[in-house]
């Protein structure tokens, strides 16, 4: 019997980060920022990156925490849509 690779149909990839904008329509920017190990001095450095992401509902607000999954091109750099948001950002 054959075993079965993951496929990104069936095994999408999720990233977490912070809502930094939601000015557009149906759209959010997340930055989404990890840690990094350097090669030759071996300091954790961070590494951020900035994706667009499809949000159906206008249901984000910046600073909120979200999760974002891969999908199909939406629009030339959208490329991501909105799976749930982990943690309301605090209202001033």
């Amino acid at each position: 019997m054959a075993e079965q690779t993951a496929t990104p149909e069936s095994n999408p990839r999720t990233l977490s980060g912070t809502v930094v904008s939601n000015r557009m329509q149906k759209s959010i920017t997340v930055l989404v920022e990890r840690r990094v190990k350097h090669p030759v001095y071996g300091k954790y450095v961070r590494k951020s990156k900035k994706l667009h992401a499809h949000d159906e509902d206008n249901s984000c607000n910046i600073g909120d925490v979200v999760t974002v999954v891969e999908c199909a091109p939406i629009s030339k750099t959208k490329t991501w849509k909105l799976k749930s948001i982990d943690e309301r950002a605090q209202e001033v």
